[in-house]
């Protein structure tokens, strides 16, 4: 017996380190980490009705856009953290939870100016001012010293260039600003560092920063461009690869400057990791990778089993798939930012 409870006690100190490593997450940028933030936005950019939330608790639409809980949901479980990460805009907060982490994410945000203003969402500046305000409260509950500790042990899991590339981009007024695909990742990368800057000025030292998924291999974009053959955009997808790229190479600059002294940077492979599943998804068990299990047109008729399908709606990953993708990406969190 007392071998037993010895270990017993040892595996329970190993589960309690991600914890004591990072006593919060909190998540900013897009619909990957959103969950329920736009809820409170006059937005057409929702995802709190049927069927979104049909895997979730109860089956009640939260606002995460799929079928049950998204990235920053499963990460901070993964981190050991906690099972459920709550929108910041929520009505009511419980003390505890403001103390292990909010999402301030909004479906639709991007980083070009132009994203979160044509969608009606939250912009990255709407975002930090969220963030100051979260600070405010912590303060409140731990005080100044615990709530500026808690603010840098934090991980920062960051979402952003999806609807940069995927609406702004891509749909809507690439061709008037006259913009080469090169120009604009570049440009991409430098609003990024501008917000991950103005988090790091409020006491943000933890970054993950996710690079974006393969935008061309989406439902919708194999729809509208893959036509008969449901094909992946091949443009689209070199267009997240250079981004992805550039994202990743000015991280590794980022630790260095004088500007992010005592920060530290992960990047977050969302891209080969999501490829990875859609190109091999029978190994993963799944059956479906090309088409989303909710109706494309109407994406109120959903499938039988949302677990079968890489993808929930025409351009969100199913809750199984975050799961699949993010073990080893949850290892490389803990790694990059120990």
């Amino acid at each position: 017996m007392l071998v037993l409870a010895l270990f017993s006690t040892f595996f329970l100190s190993i589960e309690a380190v991600p914890n004591e490593s990072f006593p919060a997450l909190l998540a900013f940028g897009d619909s990957m980490v959103d969950t329920g933030n736009n809820n409170y936005l006059l937005t057409l950019m929702k995802g709190n009705y049927w069927p979104y939330g049909w895997n979730f608790d109860k089956k009640i639409p939260t606002g995460r856009f799929g079928n049950g809980r998204v990235f920053s949901d499963i990460v901070a479980e993964g981190l050991g953290i906690k099972r459920i990460v709550p929108a910041y805009r929520k009505l009511y907060i419980a003390p505890s939870d403001l103390k292990t982490g909010v999402s301030f994410a909004s479906g639709g945000a991007g980083v070009d100016p132009v994203t979160s203003e044509m969608l009606r969402v939250l912009s990255p500046a709407a975002q930090v001012k969220d963030f100051k305000g979260y600070i405010r409260k912590l303060k409140g509950i731990v005080g100044k010293k615990k709530a500026k500790e808690i603010v840098a042990n934090s991980v920062i899991l960051v979402s952003e260039g999806n609807n940069d590339i995927g609406i702004t981009y891509a749909i809507h007024d690439a061709g008037m600003r006259l913009m080469t695909p090169n120009i604009y990742t570049s440009k991409l990368v430098g609003w990024n560092k501008k917000f991950i800057k103005d988090l790091y000025d409020q006491g943000a030292r933890k970054f993950a920063v996710m690079g974006v998924i393969p935008l061309g291999c989406l439902p919708m974009s194999r729809l509208i461009f893959g036509r008969f053959f449901v094909w992946c955009n091949f443009l689209a997808n070199t267009i997240s690869e250079d981004y992805n790229k550039k994202l990743k190479s000015g991280i590794k600059s980022w630790r260095g400057e004088s500007d992010f002294r005592g920060a530290r940077f992960v990047y977050v492979d969302m891209y080969n990791s999501l490829m990875d599943v859609i190109n091999n998804h029978r190994k993963y068990g799944f059956t479906h990778e090309k088409n989303g299990c909710c109706c494309m047109l109407t994406a109120i008729v959903p499938c039988s089993n949302p677990d079968k399908y890489v993808f929930y709606d025409f351009a969100h990953p199913s809750e199984k798939a975050y799961k699949t993708i993010a073990k080893k990406l949850v290892e490389d969190i803990k790694i990059g930012l120990a």
